[in-house]
């Protein structure tokens, strides 16, 4: 084997990391495992079970960003707001916030009550209980409310979707406070940036007046003045006094609103969902009249639209906000996690308290903010205090009289130098890393594409006889191995992988034995008396000194029939096992292993098709990119099985090998069978396959599964295994090879 050029491979991967665009890094598998492997670490503490899987695509043209089914968060990297951000450093912190964002609703949303509150105004109930009517005009709007809905099934399902419009409102301001406090690292700080950024994006309340007058509605500007506050803690104004319909409307419900997202209870903020629903009931109205136009032109039209796609259209998009998001489980346990429920804004809140205080004194007040001064008193409470006295202490020091103060001796005013603003410096390393891990990917790719076309390039110069004239063969191997095939093999390879290291521990010891050597003591038969074990009644009394030894060197190939009749009594499912076993068994102790399976199909030559025998390469000598272990999960029951031409190849590729031994072990369903090839004749071509590479040194096991284990013995004589129960393949093939490397 030729020696790698690391030179070589180092420029390479240089190349293809200065190739990798935008697109294809924000869009590549690799970046969303990245951010899988991060949710796994963080939420480790809440003892989260269900791996957070992550899907990333570019499409610039769409105005999507970031969702999750509570089961996937999936976000458009390519989307005008990321792409909109200079340098790949700030795009990857805004993807990095926007996963930060929808981890928190996969963590913290309980999305069981939400679809208990829809459920419940499905049937014209209130839930978790009736909103607190404080006004004369809420017990009015209360029963207009009620009566509209009753009125139609449009009616329901259009207040249904303010309603979780609200909701995600408020949840969106609950879940990215969660995120800050508990989590302040790369996530709360990657959410951070993307806070600043959508805080830039929202409209003055100026704005959107302005851009009410372009169709936009009074209830979506109230929704994005109450988003603002929910998650930022203040309002954008702009030259519209307090009094403002959009701003008081928040004003009135700041401190429910403070409640709603710093508290653990759903119940709770779904209780705000109906005050608000109430409140704002006159343009919660006009805008489900206006959703309703809107959907009845749409059918006119011949479209087909739900309501709810008629109201989101209708709303259009709040800067700042998600899309709705939708799960069927409740949000976790917070448990004894250190989590904190502050407000990750105080200071923010406090201030517009304030504004909202003033609002209040010049409209000559209002219950809706009677307890404003209590709420920013609460706020400050989430802030550090002075330290109180401790018993010890004995009260505070009395007043006295003193003549003088010290002068301190030795102080200086110095520039400390060394400052730096805090910041994340791990995004930049991260990035780097990805990086690496994407050229390296592609040069894999490469490497494998070339690994392929040299494979096919050897079988077509390989001469399988006249048994096979006519007979094309072509070699297929995955090139990149993709995330179901790992994520098969992470589902099944568990208690595979404990009987391969059973058997390696029992292997090791007798190999650690033998290059040790020494005196054995103990044996039934010898030249030698052990005078210390004259006392012994059980015939052991010899002893020899074993000469220290190195194990024999060896190579194994494994060659597994994929014909159709593989998938019956789950034979392909044991073979795949086996396969996994003497996989991580020989690659553990680093023999070199070759795992081929085969079966038939047909080919395109020379315009014509014809018959072909596909090899399928699972794992190879020299591993390029170490994911052979998942390639052997596309084992399968195919087509036909020509075994001979399949078998010449492995075994060419065994001869090369420099190794002392080289052991082929064949696993087979029953007897060949294909077009033209099958009875005796096919039988003896086997044979002498066998005895022509036997001579060149390669060690033939052949093991038959199901029912046609004497043909087998006739073809392949003292080299068959029997495997009567299916159980017994995996353990019985290692054992081949462990029986080997003992010779």
């Amino acid at each position: 084997m030729s020696r790698v050029n690391h030179k070589a491979v180092r420029e390479r991967l240089r190349e293809k990391r200065s190739d990798i665009t935008d697109r294809e890094f924000f869009s590549s598998r690799i970046l969303a495992a990245h951010f899988e492997d991060m949710a796994a670490a963080q939420t480790h503490r809440y003892r989260y079970n269900r791996r957070v899987r992550v899907k990333l695509f570019w499409a610039s043209k769409s105005e999507a960003t970031a969702y999750t089914d509570n089961a996937v968060i999936t976000i458009n990297t390519g989307n005008e707001f990321i792409r909109k951000a200079r340098g790949r450093e700030k795009r990857y912190q805004l993807v990095c916030g926007m996963f930060a964002h929808e981890l928190g609703h996969v963590l913290y949303t309980d999305f069981l009550t939400m679809q208990t509150h829809s459920n419940f105004l499905e049937s014209y109930r209130w839930y978790p209980n009736p909103p607190v009517l404080k006004r004369i005009s809420d017990t009015e709007h209360e029963r207009e409310f009620w009566e509209y809905v009753k009125a139609s099934k449009e009616n329901l399902e259009a207040v249904q979707f303010v309603a979780s419009k609200i909701s995600n409102v408020l949840e969106d301001g609950y879940v990215e406070n969660k995120i800050l406090n508990n989590f302040p690292g790369t996530l709360g700080y990657a959410l951070e940036k993307l806070r600043k950024v959508h805080l830039n994006s929202i409209l003055t309340v100026a704005q959107l007046k302005e851009a009410e007058a372009d169709g936009a509605t009074v209830f979506g500007s109230i929704m994005q003045v109450m988003l603002s506050y929910a998650k930022f803690g203040e309002i954008k104004y702009g030259d519209v006094p307090f009094s403002d319909i959009r701003i008081k409307t928040t004003f009135d419900l700041i401190n429910e609103i403070d409640g709603a997202v710093s508290t653990y209870s759903a119940k709770e903020r779904f209780g705000l969902v109906n005050l608000i629903l109430i409140r704002c009931w006159e343009h919660v109205r006009e805008f489900c009249d206006l959703c309703k136009e809107q959907n009845r032109k749409s059918r006119e039209s011949g479209e087909s639209k739900t309501m709810s796609q008629s109201a989101a259209e209708t709303l259009g998009s709040l800067p700042g906000s998600s899309v709705i998001a939708s799960g069927m489980t409740a949000a976790v346990a917070e448990g004894d996690t250190g989590s904190s429920n502050t407000s990750a804004t105080a200071s923010s809140r406090a201030k517009t308290h304030k504004d909202a205080s003033q609002g209040a004194e010049n409209s000559g007040g209002d219950d809706g903010t009677a307890n404003s001064g209590t709420a920013v008193q609460d706020l400050l409470d989430g802030q550090p205090k002075k330290q109180e006295a401790t018993d010890g202490e004995k009260g505070r020091i009395p007043f006295h009289h003193t003549d003088e103060i010290s002068e301190p001796i030795g102080g200086t005013v110095e520039r400390n130098d060394s400052y730096d603003r805090m910041r994340d410096a791990r995004a930049a390393e991260d990035i780097e890393q990805l990086l690496d891990k994407m050229a390296e990917k592609e040069v894999c790719v490469e490497d494998e594409n070339k690994r392929l076309k040299d494979l096919n390039i050897t079988a077509q110069n390989i001469s399988y006889g006249s048994a096979h004239a006519g007979v094309s063969v072509r070699v297929n191997r995955i090139s990149d191995v993709d995330e179901e095939l790992i994520e098969q093999y992470h589902a099944i390879a568990a208690p595979l992988l404990v009987i391969s290291k059973q058997l390696q521990r029992n292997l090791i010891r007798q190999l650690e034995e033998r290059r040790r050597g020494g005196k054995q003591t103990g044996l039934l038969m010898g030249h030698r008396l052990d005078a210390h074990a004259i006392h012994r009644n059980d015939g052991k009394l010899f002893y020899k000194n074993a000469l220290p030894n190195e194990h024999t060197e060896l190579a194994v190939g494994l060659l597994l029939d994929e014909s159709g009749s593989m998938s019956s009594r789950n034979r392909c499912t044991y073979a795949r096992a086996a396969a996994i076993i003497l996989y991580d068994f020989c690659h553990s102790l680093g023999i070199p292993v070759m795992i081929y399976g085969h079966s038939t199909g047909s080919m395109r030559s020379a315009g014509n098709y014809g018959h072909c025998v596909e090899l399928f390469s699972y794992a190879e000598f020299e591993e390029i990119d170490k994911d052979d272990k998942y390639r052997l999960m596309d084992i399968g029951a195919r087509g036909s099985n020509r075994d001979g031409a399949a078998l010449r190849f492995v075994a060419e590729q065994l001869v090369k090998r420099s190794e002392e031994l080289k052991i082929l072990i064949l696993v087979s369903d029953g007897q060949p069978a294909d077009v033209g090839y099958g009875g005796t004749a096919a039988e003896e071509d086997l044979s002498g396959i066998k005895r022509e590479y036997q001579r060149k040194g390669v060690l033939f096991v052949a093991a038959a599964i199901g029912d046609d284990k004497q043909n087998i013995e006739r073809i392949y004589g003292d080299s068959f295994l029997d495997i009567t129960d299916l159980n017994q393949l995996p353990a019985k093939l290692t054992a081949v090879v462990k029986r080997h490397i003992r010779v």
